[in-house]
Formats: structure tokens, C-alpha cells, sequence
């Protein structure tokens, strides 16, 4: 069974997020061992604050260490403990799976009003993680789309093991189209090849949709993977995708691989 746990302000906004969907199955289950811890709960003053004034002056109140290292260290929560903030590790696809593979489990602390006394990230964390470019008010939201990204790369979590396999990022690569019935909706008609029971000319064809998308949408990815190989840049001109003025073949959900007959 895999440990999170979370220290919030928040435990409820948090906690009832976990208990639904995926990951409330898998909790309920006992595939996921999740605890959301209330920060509030390690305070001393009947107000329970957890935030003061920042030294030097500024706008805002920036939250406590006293409370949240008392928490932290009353809960013994599995390591690494992280501190979810703006300044952090960059959160990727690849971070997701080095802590889905832990053998205990990680823990996440969510930052408020204008930040978080230094001396937790400094003495009582072991790094920061920032899901992306922006600010939040806090890190709850940022604990739930880490917990989320974790949790279903976990085995057991998911019905089917493949799907996690099988989607953007996991090769560093965008995922290609889907479609579900009915074929055919106002006019729209799903790609033939993916009716043609030829298992082999589908992910073909998915594999040229998944590459042509990332270059068009995401060529950074492309980049940081070294470029394309050999093999898919054979396929992808082999399959005839016209190339835009920037060199790189455009995303087409109804381009067909030809037909071998």
C-alpha cells in the first residue's frame, strides 16, 4: 500500500477530493493509504493562527514554521516531504513516476497567503515542487493534481494497467485521437483504419498521429527527447504527412495510412 499524506489549512477541501473517483476506490480499497493532516491542529493561541507578519515588512502574512513542524514531526509521514510552491521542481510526467515508484510513499505540504517561513523548506522538507508556471492562492489544487498523476501510475489503481501506458507524456510524446462510437456523428466520420481490424496499421497510424501532434503542438518535447529517430521520421513520410511551412507535418485526425492493397 502506497502513504500520502497531506498538510493543509484545508483538510476538507482536500480530503473530499480524495474520497471520489479513481483515487476514492482505491483508498477505500486499501490500495491507497492517503492521510490529510489539519495544520491548525499544531497551534498554541485560541485563534489557532497559523500565519504572521513577514519580518522586514511587505504585503501580506506568511504561514508559521512552529505549527507545521509540529505537525509534521507528531505525524511521521513517509519521505520525501515536499513543499508544494512556485519556486519548486519543475512537476513532470517522469517526477510523477520516480514517486510512484516508491517503495513508502511522499508527502506534501500546501503553502498559503504569501509563502511559507523558509526555515520548513530548509530544515524540515527534503525539496519544493511547483506544478507549473503560475501562482495559486494555495497548494491545495497543486496537491491533488500531484496525488492524482502519482496515484494512478500506482498498480491497482487503475482498471486497466495499460491505460497508464499508453497517454501523453509517458514517452514523452502527446497521445494520439480517440474516438468511441457512433462512427459517424453529424457528418464527422472516425478515420477507416481504425475499423479495420489490422491491429498493426492502427498503432501505426496512432504512433504517426501521436508524433505529428507533439511536432505541431509541443515541439519542445520533441526537443528534449533529441530530435525524432530514424524509425518514426520513416514512418511519418512513409505515411505522407505534408509538412507545413515550418517543416513539420500538421496533425490531421482523419489522415489515413494507405492502404497495403
Amino acid at each position: 500500500m502506497m502513504r500520502i499524506d497531506v498538510f493543509t489549512i484545508f483538510p476538507r477541501l482536500v480530503d473530499d477530493f480524495l474520497d471520489g473517483s479513481l483515487i476514492g476506490r482505491a483508498r477505500h480499497a486499501g490500495v491507497l493509504d492517503l492521510r490529510v493532516h489539519d495544520l491548525r491542529s499544531g497551534t498554541k493561541d485560541p485563534h489557532r493562527s497559523v500565519d504572521d507578519a513577514p519580518f522586514g515588512g511587505g504585503a501580506g502574512m506568511v504561514m508559521a514554521a512552529d505549527p507545521v513542524f509540529r505537525v509534521v514531526e507528531a505525524a511521521r509521514p513517509p519521505r520525501p516531504l515536499l513543499l508544494l510552491s512556485p519556486a519548486g521542481e519543475r512537476f513532470t510526467q517522469r517526477r510523477a513516476r520516480e514517486l510512484a515508484s516508491s517503495e513508502v510513499g511522499f508527502s506534501l505540504i500546501c503553502g498559503r497567503y504569501e509563502g511559507v517561513d523558509q526555515r520548513v523548506a530548509d530544515h524540515l522538507c527534503d525539496g519544493e515542487l511547483s506544478v507549473g508556471d503560475f501562482v495559486l492562492a494555495g497548494g491545495e489544487v497543486a496537491s491533488l493534481v500531484v496525488i492524482e498523476a502519482v496515484a494512478r501510475l500506482v498498480p491497482g489503481v487503475m482498471g486497466n494497467e495499460a491505460s497508464a501506458g499508453d497517454e501523453s507524456h509517458t514517452e514523452g510524446l502527446l497521445e494520439y485521437p480517440q474516438y468511441t462510437r457512433p462512427a459517424e456523428y453529424r457528418g464527422w466520420e472516425i478515420p477507416a483504419v481504425l475499423r479495420s481490424g489490422d491491429h498493426r496499421r492502427v498503432q501505426r497510424w496512432r504512433r504517426a498521429q501521436s508524433l505529428a501532434r507533439t511536432l505541431q503542438r509541443r515541439p519542445d518535447l520533441i526537443e528534449a527527447r533529441g530530435g525524432l529517430d530514424p524509425a518514426d521520421l520513416a514512418l511519418l513520410e512513409e505515411l505522407a504527412y505534408p509538412r507545413d511551412s515550418s517543416g513539420s507535418p500538421p496533425v490531421h485526425p482523419a489522415h489515413e495510412e494507405p492502404d497495403p492493397s
